[in-house]
């Protein structure tokens, strides 16, 4: 079962309209709450409810949801300022894979999403119990019940019998179930954050008369901002500020505003935030700082108790620029200009930079949150909320922590393939992980999580906000290229050689000429120029030429963007030539993109007017536009692959893997390390190659293993093991190349002697013939999951670094891209002559492990290392497992924060 179900802890969801709901077990406390939950229903729905119109249904119904708990029996209900307004419930009875499920919403609440919500939650409780099938008997003609049924996304099937139906319902947590979820989810989302974004009412709490508080700046903003609601200040000491009315409190304002603006003191935020709720307020932006553990339980408390949406603490404000509302309730220095661009940060001093920098370039923003402390709307809101808002095309991240990764990741995947998502991936690695006990913990960086959940949803991730904002600039007003083939094209030699060079250290190509577009670059520049790649047009070219030039390759079928390095010229001066001019003329008949760099240019990037409309980014530096169009041709790389897929893997066991692990735990209640007859016993279960191996406890048993696993030249490998034993070639733990009786007996005495205390026996191995030594591991992080590592393995995995990751569940496309992405792929593919690696099953055991990774909460880290791979074998060397007694955590499942 979830965490939250087996605490007893309530979990907060919002409604299809957007309000928020508690759903939580059901304890015997309830009783007369659920009794008049039914009570209250019109006869017409209990009789649906209960085949019949008995009130005596009313108190049996109760009786048995707050019955002490029993095996197979679980209830949830919905609740709303205390209110219970729905439950929902599930008894296995003598079947412990399948359940049958009952729901009950309160008159007046139907079409809310409230009974769709608790089976949502019941399913995932269900899950985490092994039950695989609900039952459902309704009547035929309870439409709503049946609809629930049929829009769950999951597998339904229907039997009629008379004037009945019992419907079957599948648990298979697939896509079509996600995807179903998500888009509950997303509709429910963006009707709650409108209060916040679209408000029809605001009121400042706590502007100042005093010129230089954070509350007057905001009151001033909103007020010369043109906001097109109502405003209004609270402030029991004055009448008007800034010419807008004041009050003395939330209650007493003429109208209850959508959104309310706390910038008050810490210590008054609590009582501010239960003001607001109990007036009826639907969102609150808290601008206030320094907020302490009790005083941010408080404020959130208040938020989900009167189903108020939170953006805050400690933050900038929000914007919204759309001109029938124009909201600007920030204290930044300048209203931001309105555009296109969707922007969400956690430092305000990041904001600030954004604003300034998007209203600088003309792209300016759509939507503009600083989301602070993030105590709940998060990145994932605004995501949705840019999905749906008809006005954004552009979207910049800044997030320096994730709430929810998976969920994140999910959404992220969708809006990307609808507009660029782009992020400054500010994460920096943990020295202390690299004192980490195994190889593969010392390789799971925070840095590598998360590139890997950017890379998996096509998030543009840079290096800073500059690069930030030089990458949507080109996103902003170029095509996307086809590919990393660029052109360059210069009137200096060096500056060409400059932006060459910039292009080729960011993973670009330039590739030579074909000797058609040779001939008609000769013919259209002047005599002198120098054909290559870069385009040497001299200083002497015109505006004229160097359009020609630019025009032709762009037409070249071997071209997918065309970057002009330029430098003020006299000759160009003298002639009145504008070589800029000459690629602003017409730039959308371009279907690929181009960008200048201008090395004199004071600012680090601008973009230029054309003459239709369009734009032209132009860097100062060819290192930025360089790393923009290497950004660009991700992105085109990304939208053009299809979604990867799950693959099914056969053989696949996961019942009995939960029994290897329970039974572990049952015995080392704290986790730990499984003994290698244990850890085999798990792979097992989920066919992972292993090489043969044998234990032995005494003398004459590794000889008797040796015996029988000696390989095809007779040597065996002879290993120590113990509890907590990491390194066993560090601890020189490892004999290898042992042949014969004698030379085993003597190894095992050997480590007997030298380990005696600690050693409770000793694997033995076929020496392995040779392949390249690989490494695979997974180690499950507190906050994004399960990651997945690959690797170049052996002793020195550690300090060559050569790592890639991936987060799990592994689509085929992330597999592949494991295995490709380590420099030492080319080895797997065959070098010099010699045969590639078995790379069908090399994959595989990175999806089985992910599979065991994503079946597993328990399972803290793997480490597979080595991994022997060769032309049609890939086997597991050496295995370590870790668990913890963790409890399953659903990252899908609806919830804020």
């Amino acid at each position: 079962m979830t965490d939250d179900v087996l605490n007893r802890s309530p979990v907060h969801a919002l409604l299809a309209d957007g309000t928020t709901v508690c759903i939580r077990p059901v304890v015997p406390g309830d009783h007369d709450q659920l009794e008049g939950l039914y009570e209250e229903m019109s006869p017409e729905n209990l009789r649906l409810r209960f085949f019949a119109a008995s009130r005596r249904s009313a108190a049996l119904a109760a009786d048995r949801a707050c019955a002490p708990a029993r095996s197979g029996y679980r209830a949830l209900l919905a609740e709303t300022q205390g209110r219970v307004i729905g439950l929902a419930e599930y008894d296995t009875g003598d079947d412990k894979d399948a359940a049958e499920i009952s729901i009950a919403v309160a008159d007046g609440l139907h079409h809310r999403g409230v009974g769709t919500l608790l089976v949502e939650h019941l399913v995932s409780a269900a899950r985490a119990d092994g039950i695989t099938t609900f039952t459902a008997d309704a009547l035929s003609e309870n439409h709503e019940v049946l609809r629930l049924f049929a829009d769950l996304g999951l597998r339904t099937a229907r039997h009629f019998e008379g004037p009945e139906v019992r419907c079957t319902v599948a648990l298979d947590e697939d896509d079509a179930y996600l995807s179903a979820v998500e888009a509950r989810g997303r509709s429910a989302d963006v009707a709650s954050l409108q209060p916040l974004l679209r408000p029809k009412a605001v009121a400042v709490v706590g502007a100042g008369r005093t010129p230089g508080s954070v509350g007057r700046a905001i009151l001033h903003h909103l007020h010369t901002s043109g906001y097109a609601g109502r405003l209004f200040a609270v402030n029991p000491a004055a009448h008007s500020i800034l010419g807008v009315p004041c009050h003395p409190a939330v209650g007493s304002l003429p109208r209850t505003p959508d959104l309310a603006v706390l910038a008050v003191p810490a210590a008054a935020i609590p009582a501010a935030a239960e003001e607001c709720g109990k007036a009826g307020v639907r969102a609150l932006l808290v601008v206030t700082a320094g907020l302490d553990a009790d005083q941010a339980r408080a404020l959130l408390s208040a938020c989900r108790t009167h189903g108020m949406r939170l953006v805050g603490p400690n933050c900038l404000g929000i914007s919204n620029t759309d001109p029938e509302l124009s909201l600007d309730a920030t204290f930044a220095a300048d209203h931001p200009r309105p555009g296109t661009a969707g922007v969400a940060v956690q430092s305000g001093g990041v904001g600030i930079a954004l604003l300034d920098g998007l209203s600088r370039l003309g792209i300016g923003v759509s939507s503009f949150v600083s989301l602070g402390d993030k105590y709940d709307v998060s990145g994932n809101d605004m995501l949705q909320w840019w999905e749906s808002d008809g006005r954004t095309d552009l979207a910049l991240l800044h997030l320096e922590s994730f709430g929810n990764p998976r969920a994140f990741s999910r959404t992220a995947r969708r809006v990307t393939r609808r507009m660029p998502v782009l992020t400054v991936d500010a994460g920096r690695t943990d020295a202390g992980r690299r004192a980490a006990a195994s190889h593969t913990a010392a390789a799971a960086t925070h840095t590598m999580t998360r590139q890997a959940l950017f890379t998996q949803a096509g998030i543009t991730a840079t290096r800073s906000v500059g690069e930030l904002l030089e990458t949507a600039a080109l996103l902003h007003s170029q095509p996307l290229p086809e590919g990393s083939r660029v052109a360059v094209v210069t009137n200096a030699g060096g500056a060409g050689v400059l932006a060459a060079d910039a292009c080729a250290e960011a993973g670009l190509a330039l590739p030579p000429l074909t000797p058609a577009v040779i001939d008609g670059l000769l013919a259209v520049l002047p005599d002198g120029a120098s054909i290559g790649n870069p385009v040497d047009a001299t200083a002497a070219v015109t505006e004229e030429q160097l359009g020609d030039c630019v025009d032709r390759l762009m037409a070249s079928a071997g071209i997918d963007a065309v970057l002009v390095a330029l430098v003020p010229t006299a000759v160009a001066e003298a002639t009145g030539d504008d070589l800029v001019r000459a690629l602003t003329r017409a730039p959308g008949r371009r279907a690929r993109p181009v960008a200048v760099v201008r090395l004199g240019q004071a600012l680090p990037v601008e973009l230029l007017p054309a003459a239709d409309g369009a734009t032209i980014p132009s860097y100062a530096e060819p290192h930025a536009a360089a790393r923009a169009f290497a950004h660009a041709a991700r992105r085109a790389a990304w939208l053009a692959r299809p979604a990867g897929t799950v693959p099914e893997l056969p053989g696949v066991d996961t019942q009995r893997a939960h029994t290897v692990v329970d039974d572990h735990l049952q015995a080392h209640p704290d986790g730990g390390r499984l003994d290698p007859r244990t850890c085999a016993a798990l792979l097992s279960c989920y066919g992972i190659p292993q090489i043969p191996w044998g234990w032995a406890e005494t003398e004459e048993d590794a000889v008797l293993a040796a015996d029988r696993l000696r390989g095809f030249d007779g040597r065996v490998v002879m290993k120590a093991h113990w509890p907590g034993l990491v390194h066993k070639t560090q601890q020189h733990a490892v004999h290898l190349d042992l042949r014969g009786d004698s030379q085993v007996r003597s190894a095992f005495r050997d480590l007997e002697t030298r380990f005696a205390g600690l050693m409770t026996g000793v694997v033995v191995q076929p020496l392995a013939a040779r392949g390249t030594e690989l490494f695979a591991g997974v180690v499950q992080d507190e906050v994004f999951g399960p990651l997945v590592l690959f690797g170049l393995g052996g002793t020195a995995t550690e300090v060559l670094a050569d790592h890639a990751a991936r987060l799990a569940p592994l689509t085929d496309h992330d597999v592949h891209d494991l295995i490709t992405s380590p420099r030492c792929a080319p080895l797997l593919f065959g070098m010099h002559g010699s045969a590639p690696v078995d790379l069908e099953a090399l994959e595989h055991l990175l999806l089985r492990l992910s599979r065991m990774a994503a079946d597993l909460p328990q399972l803290a880290e793997a480490d597979f290392n080595p991994v022997l791979a060769a032309p049609g074998q890939v086997t597991v060397l050496d295995a370590r497992v870790r668990l913890l007694p963790r409890r399953p955590h659903d990252p899908y499942l609806r919830r804020l924060r």
